[in-house]
């Protein structure tokens, strides 16, 4: 290396270009060229270490320029340093500091290692520094021959066979107390009502489905670390692998960052979502929420309440997330939390349909206005709720349309499902029908199917016929009402017409046809229109 003149290593000179006059603007200072940025990052003093099997020795400075020429140099005459001392068989080590230009420059059996800048030494004294340098190479050249005599490697193969051993041991150790823990654990339930247990169950399931996914990573993290852990540790026992440990260690230290808030990310979301299914289970199994008139609601207000509530965890955990991998990276958060601010601000004024949507949302699943499974007509269009959230509501219509409805748009919901259901049917009848014996008939079709244990499960009341609905044009009107489970109207009524159908034809009371009667009086316009005059 060539060495630099004092003079030239302690002055700096800055050139830069003469502004022209002109007019310049009050309260702004004037803009600096892009190429003085440029010179001043490049003059910007950077330090690295210089390593000896892996291990760090000291650490030099230059500029953001010229270190990593500098540094090359430096190592590559460490090795040929090195390779030169391994290859005698003294064991001593001979390090002499020379004075060149005022600076210290270290030789190391009789050949250039480097110079002692004062940049290196910082605010200390070079010849200090280079004492230090000194003194550690004559120690870690001394500890590197050693390292690579033939006893010493064996014995740390041997420490190395032990720790192979130890993971083994350890791996398998895991695995069986993963075994034992991966038994389903059922829970007692003591519930009031076969809808409470059932739900209880239900989420009892769930929760621990949650709890063993969260297990089952814990135990692979577990492995991953014994068997990483474990590898990482035997690089750094032979002197030819330490370097990659170093390496290993420099290069995966951003991935292993990310990689370990990822995966901890998504233990937080399982582990929330138990949390949830077991603070539901609890209320249920307390009989909190449990009443005469809302047991067959339930289970669709827990579905709702529990998807709901698992998007915001997942949003939350999600967001914690982000921001523990940028801060993992080193970066600033603060500065993006407070941009973040001022950009949900503008975006809350420019998205206010949003906002509707999601108010909209929360009080139609706090008031229970419909949930999961729900039959419901939304202005002209309707169907089975499949999924709802606080944005929006998407419902499946008879013609297997999936229809999406923002919550913001529903003024008037009309539901055809909640708590239960009614099955409206109106029955024509004859004019020359006896209409007592019409009635009759059409309630005693209706007690014999409410008698049937298949029927009586899904009708909830005794079937109430009213009576005469209206006159037709064609015939009478009799109007039945049946109270059924929610979401049953339908097929109890295609089972009531079939029945009743069958009953009137035996009965011989018929049901009405459109049909046309002409009255007419006068004899001599039927003659007329008989001869065709």
């Amino acid at each position: 290396m060539r060495l630099l003149p004092p003079a030239f290593c302690l002055l700096t000179l800055a050139a830069a270009p003469i502004p022209k006059a002109t007019a310049q603007i009050p309260l702004l200072p004037p803009l600096q060229p892009a190429n003085n940025i440029n010179n001043q990052v490049n003059n910007q003093l950077v330090s690295d270490w210089v390593y000896l099997d892996g291990r760090p020795l000291f650490a030099i400075a230059a500029s953001k320029s010229n270190l990593p020429e500098r540094l090359q140099n430096i190592r590559q005459n460490l090795r040929d340093i090195t390779h030169n001392y391994l290859q005698v068989s003294t064991n001593a080590v001979n390090v002499n500091i020379k004075n060149a230009n005022g600076l210290p420059v270290i030789y190391v059996n009789d050949q250039y290692l480097m110079t002692i800048t004062y940049e290196d030494a910082g605010q200390g004294n070079p010849l200090t520094l280079a004492n230090q340098i000194s003194n550690t190479l004559q120690k870690d050249l001394s500890l590197a021959k050693q390292e690579r005599q033939t006893q010493f490697l064996i014995q740390q193969s041997q420490i190395a066979a032990a720790g192979v051993v130890t993971m083994l041991v350890l791996s398998w150790g895991l695995r069986r107390w993963q075994k034992r823990l991966s038994h389903p654990f059922t829970k007692f339930i003591s519930a009031k009502s076969p809808v409470n247990a059932a739900i209880t169950t239900q989420l009892n399931q769930q929760q621990q489905q949650h709890l063993q996914e969260v297990k089952k990573r814990l135990f692979q993290l577990g492995q991953a670390g014994i068997w990483g852990s474990g590898s990482f540790f035997i690089l750094g026992l032979f002197p030819y692998t330490r370097a990659l440990q170093a390496g290993i260690l420099a290069i995966a230290q951003i991935p292993i960052k990310l990689t370990i808030v990822a995966l901890g990310t998504y233990l937080a979301v399982r582990f929330t979502y138990a949390l949830i299914d077991h603070f539901t289970s609890t209320i249920v199994s307390s009989g909190a929420l449990l009443t005469p008139e809302t047991s067959e609601r339930l289970q669709l207000r827990v579905s709702t309440f529990s998807g709901v509530t698992k998007s915001i965890a997942t949003i939350v955990c999600g967001g914690t997330g982000i921001l523990l991998a940028l801060i993992s990276l080193g970066i600033d958060v603060v500065p993006l939390l407070a941009g973040a601010g001022l950009v949900g601000v503008a975006v809350s004024l420019a998205s206010q349909n949003l906002i509707k949507d999601a108010i909209n949302g929360f009080l139609i699943i706090l008031e229970d206005q419909y949930a999961l499974g729900d039959v419901i007509s939304v202005g002209n269009v309707g169907g089975l709720v499949e999924n709802l959230n606080l944005r929006m509501t998407q419902v499946r219509d008879s013609e297997g349309r999936l229809i999406t409805i923002p919550n913001s748009e529903i003024k008037v919901v009309a539901n055809l499902s909640s708590r239960w259901s009614r099955a409206d049917l109106t029955v024509p009848v004859s004019y020359q029908a006896d209409v007592n014996e019409a009635l009759d008939l059409i309630e005693t079709v209706a007690l014999e199917m409410n008698q049937e244990p298949k029927w009586q499960r899904q009708i909830l009341e005794k079937p109430n016929v009213l009576g005469i609905e209206q006159f037709g044009d064609y015939g009478l009107s009799i109007r039945v009402w049946i109270k059924t489970q929610p979401l049953k109207q339908w097929e109890v009524a295609r089972e009531y017409r079939r029945r009743l159908k069958v009953a009137l034809d035996e009965a011989g009371i018929h049901i009405p046809v459109p049909q046309q009667v002409n009255w007419i009086t006068d004899i001599q316009q039927l003659n007329s229109q008989g001869s065709g005059t």
